[in-house]
């Protein structure tokens, strides 16, 4: 069986997201003459470029800011045959046993379920807020509005294009299952988290146009349920919403943090320099 006979595994909506980071096995590369080296970084170059040309795909690369790795990847493909056989390939890109790998995550992009209905939106903001009447122009010119707002964010929230902005920090998170039926996110009425979301959506939506969030649901794929992704130009806003967004209830009651990954995303060459290939 060649590539071409594998199964797909795509999800009926969305994309498949891999984390990946390695560290480099400095013995191993100094093995290597200077040809080699070359030749494997150009090997490995190509590999990206062949990746992000693969269709619906994209591919970040950063160095990361601590010793807890070096190399990082962020892999976004329709089909989890694909992201296998790419994660296969970087592992290998700059030779056998040099790119060790240290952490992983596995997540797909995915709708949240906590989102307002059109109904809603007509009923709470539309009737309830502006006092619009339903039918009007004003009331469907409303829900219009809403309708493409909506469109754009479930567009983002499935498809996203990520841009090449410096910082990328990645987290995993879960939600709380404590005995205390009061810290229980599980046990808690949908209607109450509905709410404690709206309120932290309404703290992200202070970061705009300095952080670019991404949440990616994992629950049954990896260890934790979510699998958080900001892009920011600075670590500052990264530091300042991570901090503010502790102190919504949804967080301070519920919330359980992975370890947090910072990586630059620049250009191939410059993070070959950075980290010393």
């Amino acid at each position: 069986m060649n590539e071409n006979d594998l199964p797909s595994v795509t999800p009926p909506e969305g994309w498949h997201v891999l984390h990946i980071y390695y560290q480099i096995d400095h013995s191993q590369w100094s093995v290597l003459n200077r040809d080699e080296q070359r030749a494997a970084k150009v090997r490995l170059t190509e590999l990206i470029q062949e990746i992000r040309s693969h269709p619906d795909t994209q591919l970040l690369v950063f160095a990361v800011a601590t010793p807890k790795a070096d190399l990082g990847f962020m892999l976004l493909t329709p089909d989890l045959v694909d992201a296998v056989a790419f994660e296969k390939k970087l592992t290998l890109g700059l030779g056998a046993d040099v790119l060790a790998p240290t952490y992983s995550y596995l997540s797909q992009t995915e709708r949240s379920e906590y989102t307002t209905t059109r109904e809603q939106y007509g009923e709470e903001t539309l009737v309830s807020e502006k006092g619009l009447t339903p039918g009007s122009a004003e009331y469907e010119a409303g829900l219009e509005e809403f309708d493409e707002r909506m469109k754009h964010y479930t567009k983002h929230r499935l498809y996203p294009v990520l841009p090449p902005w410096p910082v990328v920090c990645f987290y995993p998170m879960s939600k709380r299952r404590s005995a205390h039926p009061d810290y229980n996110w599980y046990s808690t009425d949908f209607d109450a988290r509905k709410q404690l979301m709206k309120g932290h959506a309404t703290t992200g939506r202070k970061y705009a146009g300095k952080i670019l969030q991404l949440i990616t649901g994992s629950t049954g794929l990896d260890e934790h349920e979510w699998g958080v992704t900001l892009l920011s130009h600075n670590t500052s806003f990264v530091k300042d919403i991570v901090y503010e967004m502790r102190f919504d209830d949804v967080s301070s009651r519920y919330g359980e943090f992975g370890d947090f990954y910072i990586g630059l995303q620049l250009p191939l060459d410059e993070i070959f320099r950075r980290i010393c290939l």
